[in-house]
């Protein structure tokens, strides 16, 4: 394992890390750091929670001139928490290096005025936003992208499917020719990848693992349950396991406000995370769930993407993952860096045939349990 200094960052940032108590790179860091510095496109791809967004931030930090108010560097996201959270990362790392580099964040349905008026008065060296607003403010010429040195897709495979490679496309033909671009994800498929290829230059492609694999740290079980049966099986879990914060994945089969209101009857403080909520409500939520004063969220897949949240104990799939791809995003929520954690899954007699590919798909062992007496066994 080299160091950060073997790698050819600057002092400042290396010192930066340290006051994050980050002393020594992971791997996805060790292998994209030195092509990000020689300019190279690149698509990176590693398991969640191994460190990507200072893969890319960091050689940012280190090309961008502080001295030049020019928006350098921007940072694309398919969700409005994962843009708050790259954000909050550039000014940690801003201020504990000393960078003096500016940043904003730009998402949608926010008011574009406001917005237009943050971009004239910090004039950010980095602007992190979610595609279609970031497409609106290009448009407008309120953002000028001649002067963006490097792009990055994270999450990428989200941002190159249907719904959002046209915004995508638009921002990158607006970007001069020889702007770098990194996609950096959890997991890309080969479609994904060949229309990537339309738009980067001779790309490095990084795999940090032979392929998609999880947090060894991360414990895997299900537990056998009738579909009927699937709520109340939750409530006895909950009790059983009594997790320091939980995550509860639902697809389609249940209403999130009727589990979370079943929850909140029990007494437990459960939060529901939809579409229906306020950006206010959300921000609060997500709040209390960080400082403990609320302990679960029910959530759907789209509203936990990209979800970066400390101490998060459990996973639990009241609906069991549709695919490979989803059991790999939803398990690593927890188990962030060298923490470990644990996925349980309540899991239907149709869907039993699904737990032998995931563990083949991922070399695990998914434990078979049942509730028993008030305990998980």
């Amino acid at each position: 394992m080299k160091s950060f200094k073997e790698l050819q960052l600057n002092e400042n940032i290396i010192d930066g890390l340290l006051k994050q108590n980050i002393k020594e790179p992971t791997k996805i860091q060790e292998l994209s750091i030195p092509e990000i510095l020689e300019n190279k496109d690149l698509i990176g791809e590693s398991h969640t929670g191994s460190g990507k967004t200072l893969a890319f931030l960091t050689p940012i930090f280190q090309k961008i001139d502080s001295s030049k108010k020019d928006v350098q560097s921007l940072i694309l996201a398919p969700t409005r928490e994962l843009v708050m959270q790259i954000e909050a990362q550039v000014k940690l790392l801003s201020e504990n290096s000393n960078a003096n580099i500016k940043s904003v964040s730009i998402i949608g349905d926010v008011n574009l005025d406001k917005q237009i008026k943050k971009l004239k008065e910090v004039k950010p060296q980095i602007v992190v936003g979610s595609p279609g607003r970031v497409l609106d403010l290009i448009r407008k010429k309120k953002l000028k992208a001649h002067t963006v040195k490097t792009l990055v897709l994270d999450e990428g495979d989200t941002l190159i499917d249907n719904t959002s490679i046209q915004n995508v496309n638009e921002i990158i033909k607006s970007l001069m020719r020889d702007t770098q671009i990194l996609i950096f994800t959890a997991t890309i498929s080969k479609k994904a990848i060949e229309i990537s290829k339309s738009f980067l230059k001779n790309p490095v492609i990084i795999k940090s693992d032979s392929k998609a694999s999880l947090n060894p740290n991360i414990e895997h079980m299900y537990i056998k349950v009738d579909p009927r049966d699937k709520i109340e099986t939750l409530r006895k879990l909950l009790a059983a396991v009594e997790p320091k914060k939980a995550l509860v994945f639902i697809n389609h089969g249940f209403d999130i406000n009727e589990v979370t209101e079943k929850l909140k009857y029990h007494n437990r403080e459960a939060f529901g995370m939809h579409k229906k909520i306020t950006k206010e409500q959300r921000q609060q939520a997500l709040q209390n769930f960080r400082n403990g004063k609320i302990n679960i969220l029910v959530s759907s897949d789209i509203s936990a993407r990209g979800l970066d949240i400390d101490d998060i104990t459990h996973i639990i799939n009241l609906d069991f993952p549709k695919n490979t791809n989803e059991y790999l995003h939803r398990a690593g929520r927890t188990a962030r860096g060298t923490k470990s954690g644990c996925t349980i899954s309540l899991v239907t007699e149709r869907e039993l045939p699904a737990i032998r590919v995931y563990e083949r798909e991922f070399g695990i062992k998914i434990e078979k349990k049942s509730l028993s007496h008030g305990t998980l066994v």
